[in-house]
């Protein structure tokens, strides 16, 4: 049974009166023609009005559509070519929110890694918004605004030689990869615009 609410009402029990709480949420068919109330929010819970912040596809058929922790849609709830242009992909190591990525040939497997400036072959081709552990799944964005990074200075912003981390200045070491990949925004935001790297001599 979902949560029971602290304002109760009297119902006809065949009859016998009998008090019986309202639900603040539902635990699905079970709770079938049970008695709603609002929550500690003053709302409907989401589990009353079936509403999903993401969807895992024709399984969440006929639900509402509910704004996620950002206050937005959830790109899973977008038709097919509309919406941020992302891929699922495997990290090969654990990525933190905001980190630039590059994708790679894992012993034939597409994964995900940090970019790093150090590395040829390592060039940023796109970025994550939520941190990742090794081996799940991460959402790699292609295009668009990186608003998980911070201490951002207005001007162009080029890989990092530190894994994962853009830099407002390009490297100069010998074998560093020169490559910008957007301008910030404001100090928290980064527009990412990948452009061809350069290796130093």
């Amino acid at each position: 049974m979902g949560t029971a609410s602290a304002k109760k009402f009297i119902k006809n029990n065949a009859g016998q009166l009998t008090e019986e709480a309202a639900l603040t949420t539902s635990a699905g068919a079970a709770d079938a023609d049970k008695i709603p109330a609002l929550n500690a929010s003053g709302v409907l819970d989401a589990t009353i009005v079936n509403a999903k912040n993401a969807s895992a596809g024709a399984a969440d058929a006929g639900k509402v559509v509910q704004l996620d922790s950002t206050g937005r849609i959830d790109n899973s709830m977008m038709p097919v070519g509309i919406g941020a242009d992302t891929a699922i992909i495997p990290a090969s190591e654990a990525l933190a929110a905001g980190d630039y990525v590059n994708i790679w040939n894992n012993a034939g497997s597409f994964n995900v890694r940090k970019a790093d400036a150090t590395t040829a072959g390592k060039e940023a081709h796109g970025f994550v918004l939520a941190a990742v552990s090794n081996g799940a799944n991460a959402t790699v964005y292609f295009e668009g605004s990186n608003t998980q990074v911070t201490g951002q200075a207005a001007g162009n912003v080029f890989l990092s030689t530190t894994p994962g981390l853009g830099s407002a200045t390009a490297p100069t070491g010998s074998g560093n990869v020169v490559q910008r990949i957007g301008f910030a925004t404001s100090a928290t935001a980064v527009n990412f615009q990948s452009q061809t790297p350069v290796v130093l001599a």
